[in-house]
């Protein structure tokens, strides 16, 4: 045990004796210094952390954070020692001509007589969170954390690398602590309660509600629709009420559209539609629309998509623009810099699956969509819009090019007026894309519904096949598969939270033998991705829509093999 101080490492500047930056250990104890040159002439600050004991012969994982007044050591991962300080850290310290000392502090006096293993300085206020987050952290003890491996992180452009400054917010566990005028503004978490309070200098105060988390799913309603339903759209028209919108496959009478009246959907509107496959719910301004995508002709052998408007005065929704498609299977509303795009999927044109897919760009002086930009694709199902910063992309998922359906589906990413590719993902009959974020994390899930290739030996089953999810890497400016997802001929995936817990649920419509395949709810574990959670019995599923109501929330789920969907409720604890 050493009975003198000892410094674990020195930042100095050279024929100066004073220490910019260092750790030192002494007697139980543990002191943090830092030169602070906003005083006058200079002057060293210390911060000592009492009752640090580390001579047993064992190595111990020292995590120290660092943000303006704040100050934060972390033992072998267990309760952090919080100290506050008069004095900051500096915004900025001039390290010109300055050297790291490691066990020293440039000369013998108070050199370090322990191991030490790794000294790493990490960009950011508090590293614990990504160093202890193991179940036994001791295990890990001489690996590199795999936060480290990746460093020094190097910046896309010339741009400042950005990170969380979050040590100055104090999070205490466990029993009722104190709440006086020192531990103001600190916060502290009830496990038991799962509630978040703040110290207001006198008392705690309730700052997060109890969030509820899925316990188990049960059936709410079974709807009967006019036949098979190959896609649901689920709206809110505001001072109106919550509607769902069914893509129905049969011509007579058309798809129907159902209203949320005292917690049941209730039929509301039928409107003609010639296998319809999905709709799409958007606004401009004030106008409400509804677009279906047709896949058949229609009875003058026109083959053709409409838009609807919503008429506040009839309250219906009427015939406002007719648009030529080729076996329509999507469209997709978005607007990017003040300007409303749609964009819709064709399928085919006749046997041939490689045409062109359409953007359309309203144009507000005539009050109608018009051609904006042509785009190809093969076989496509799906459009999928989303933003990124100021970035905005769009990923259409191509499924069978006529001679196989591993094939590539592409994202593109809007530059100079128009879209351009950023990324082509080999995909397997690719149905549907989904994009989500958890936290600062951006993913983008895809439902592969078979594989084949008239080229190639048949499999032994041609939909049991894996679903993928990919997330957005920023260093490396792209999509990387993250989790791989066994699927059943999948159609669609629905991504959905409840409390702070966050879910995906799969469109399973077929295992090769029958239609009757369960679909999943798959809960995310952090580390270890999406694991199943919930088993649901569904009958050629083809479509998932979540839903909130003031009752609770809800999945509702379409089949095309019968003129029958369900809402299931989510029931929570």
């Amino acid at each position: 045990p050493p009975q003198r101080n000892e410094y674990i490492f020195t930042l100095m500047v050279e024929e100066s004796p004073s220490v910019l930056v260092g750790l030192r250990y002494g007697p139980d104890k543990l002191h943090f210094l830092f030169w602070s040159q906003e005083r006058a002439g200079g002057w060293q600050t210390r911060v000592t952390f009492p009752n640090v004991s580390l001579s047993d012969n064992q190595w111990h994982t020292l995590i120290l954070a660092v943000s303006g007044q704040s100050f934060s050591l972390t033992v072998d991962c267990s309760i952090p020692k919080d100290v506050v300080v008069e004095t900051p850290f500096p915004a900025s310290l001039s390290v010109r001509r300055a050297s790291f000392y490691l066990g020293n502090r440039r000369r013998r006096k108070g050199v370090f007589t322990g191991l030490l293993r790794q000294l790493v300085l990490l960009p950011g206020a508090d590293a614990t969170p990504r160093i202890c987050h193991g179940l036994n952290f001791k295990v890990a003890t001489l690996s590199v954390p795999g936060v480290l491996q990746d460093v020094p992180a190097k910046p896309v452009s010339n741009e400042v690398l950005k990170f969380p400054y979050e040590t100055d917010m104090k999070v205490t566990l466990g029993a009722r602590p104190r709440c006086s005028k020192q531990e103001k503004a600190q916060f502290w978490f009830n496990a038991s309660r799962r509630g978040l309070y703040l110290c207001n200098g006198s008392t705690w105060v309730s700052m997060l509600e109890v969030q509820h988390r899925l316990d188990y799913v049960e059936e709410y309603q079974n709807l009967v629709t006019n036949s098979e339903t190959m896609g649901i759209e689920v709206f809110t028209i505001p001072k109106v009420g919550l509607f769902a919108a069914m893509a129905n496959r049969i011509t007579p009478p058309g798809s129907a559209i159902y209203r949320w009246t005292d917690g049941k959907f209730v039929h509301y509107q039928n409107i003609p539609t010639h296998q319809a496959q999905s709709w799409k719910y958007f606004t401009i301004g004030k106008k409400i629309f509804l677009a279906v995508a047709n896949f058949e002709r229609n009875e003058r052998g026109q083959e053709v998509s409409v838009i609807y408007k919503w008429s506040r005065r009839k309250a219906k929704f009427i015939a406002y623009q007719r648009i030529s498609t080729h076996s329509a299977r999507d469209w997709e509303a978005f607007v990017i810099e003040g300007e409303a795009f749609l964009a819709v999927v064709n399928h085919r044109e006749g046997n041939n699956h490689n045409i062109d897919s359409v953007i359309y760009r309203w144009n507000p002086r005539t009050g109608l969509f018009e051609t904006n930009q042509t785009i190809p694709t093969s076989g496509a199902y799906d459009w999928e819009f989303f933003t990124i910063g100021p970035y905005s992309f769009l990923a259409v998922a191509n499924t069978f090019n006529g001679t196989s359906t591993k094939i590539y589906s592409h994202i593109y990413i809007w530059l100079s007026g128009s879209f351009q590719l950023f990324q082509s993902i080999l995909t397997f009959g690719a149905a549907d894309w989904e994009v989500f974020h958890i936290g600062d994390r951006v993913f983008l899930a895809v439902a592969n519904s078979h594989s084949y290739d008239s080229g190639m030996p048949a499999p032994s089953n041609f939909y049991a096949i894996n679903s993928s999810i990919y997330e957005l890497n920023i260093t490396a400016q792209m999509f990387v598969k993250f989790q791989d997802l066994l699927t059943y001929s999948a159609l669609d995936w629905e991504f959905f939270s409840v409390g702070d817990d966050s879910f995906l649920v799969v469109a399973n419509s077929f295992d090769g033998l029958t239609f009757s395949v369960n679909s999943i709810i798959y809960r995310w574990q952090g580390y270890e991705g999406f694991v199943a959670a919930h088993h649901l019995p569904t009958v050629g599923c083809r479509d998932w829509e979540a839903f909130h109501t003031p009752e609770g929330s809800y999945l509702l789920y379409s089949s095309a093999k019968e003129p029958l969907s369900k809402v299931l409720k989510l029931k929570t604890t």
